[in-house]
């Protein structure tokens, strides 16, 4: 039986392979998969905390399995015009597909992370410690979770019930939590797309295209040589997603999700894009310890991770999470240095912070 035609779009290239659109099914999967990253961040939209606390103990369970377990099956390849139309390929395609992506991308994983040679596909999964061995190998202890892989693995042996139960979840999810949410940021995030759409980009660099997108320095984008090499690149406005940036790569396409702005140099302005802007930055400042940080570093310079955690006596994953908020909205800059973190204050982005703060409450 033929399966049914999916609605694709085909984004409107600004220049060297670049675009930026709206991309609604690469933004809810990413709005989605935000939701399991709260202990991890801080400084996301309060959508996604206000969600998680509203959740049940079933669906919180369930979306881990999904978004965890089976992620790299929910993840789009292509360009849809809608969620739902993404699902309707989801549930139509052969369920081994959907097996064989998450399986790939592990095995791609394992190839980044050494140079071992790689096992075939059924080796991986001769059995349960065969699996979470390879998971380790390529995530590392650390980003492997032995519950969520186990039940994870037992529907990798049956796609067909994979399949069912990520399309179930994921309708689930979009009608209960995220349909309403996705026609209310819709309108800001088309203003966005419209907003960038009006800069021209023409003769400049990927690179160039890039940091003036993400307001980052190039030396903040680690991953600066995917976005060179890839064979198209879209940018996405995430209303959710917060001084951070998601990323996803397949086929040669790169998809690079950052936090709606106004951009520099924009025709007219868009207040709710400033709005979104600065609630972003505030958000990093509206906290004790992050201003202790903030404090810390001004009076000492560049320090390490570490010289923060014992001098303010805060946990490492107290200081992890506070630190990738403030590197991350730009105010630390952050860089490697004799095998660990170290930060610096940025003093241009206060600045220009205080400027936008002034010039949207006093229309300057």
């Amino acid at each position: 039986m033929p399966l049914p035609t999916i609605d694709l779009l085909i984004p409107e290239t600004l220049t060297h392979g670049v675009t930026i659109d709206l991309e609604p099914a690469h933004n809810v999967q990413h709005s989605l998969m935000l939701l399991e990253r709260t202990d991890e961040l801080s400084g996301m939209d309060e959508w996604v905390y206000r969600t998680v606390a509203q959740m049940t103990a079933e669906e919180r369970e369930k979306h881990r399995l999904v978004m965890i377990g089976l992620f790299y099956a929910t993840r789009p390849e292509a360009s849809y015009s809608s969620f739902p139309a993404f699902l309707d390929h989801l549930a139509a395609v052969p369920p081994e597909s959907l097996r064989d992506k998450v399986l790939n991308a592990y095995i791609e994983m394992a190839a980044w992370a050494d140079d071992e040679p790689l096992p075939e596909a059924a080796e991986v999964m001769a059995d349960i410690n065969s699996f979470l061995t390879f998971l380790r190998r390529g995530f590392g202890d650390d980003h492997v979770f032995p519950e969520v892989e186990q039940q994870a693995y037992t529907y990798l042996l049956d796609p067909p019930a994979m399949q069912e139960l990520i399309v179930s979840h994921l309708r689930h999810m979009w009608h209960k939590y995220m349909a309403v949410e996705w026609e209310r940021v819709r309108p800001m995030l088309q203003k966005a797309v419209t907003a960038f759409r009006q800069i021209d980009f023409s003769g400049q660099s990927r690179e160039a295209i890039a940091r003036q997108i993400l307001d980052r320095d190039a030396e903040d984008i680690c991953y600066i040589e995917k976005i060179e090499d890839a064979d198209a690149v879209t940018f996405v406005p995430s209303a959710h997603v917060g001084p951070y940036v998601g990323k996803a790569l397949a086929n040669g396409h790169m998809w690079i999700l950052f936090g709606a702005r106004q951009p520099d140099g924009a025709v007219e302005d868009v207040p709710e894009l400033g709005r979104a802007e600065i609630l972003v930055r505030l958000s990093a400042l509206a906290d004790d310890t992050r201003l202790s940080i903030l404090k810390l570093v001004a009076e000492s310079g560049e320090l390490r991770s570490q010289d923060i955690m014992e001098r303010l006596d805060l946990s490492q994953s107290g200081a992890s999470r506070h630190l990738k908020q403030l590197s991350a909205t730009g105010i630390l800059r952050e860089r490697r240095c004799n095998g660990a973190k170290c930060y610096e204050l940025n003093d241009a982005r206060i600045d220009n912070t205080l400027q936008a703060v002034s010039g949207f409450l006093l229309d300057q």
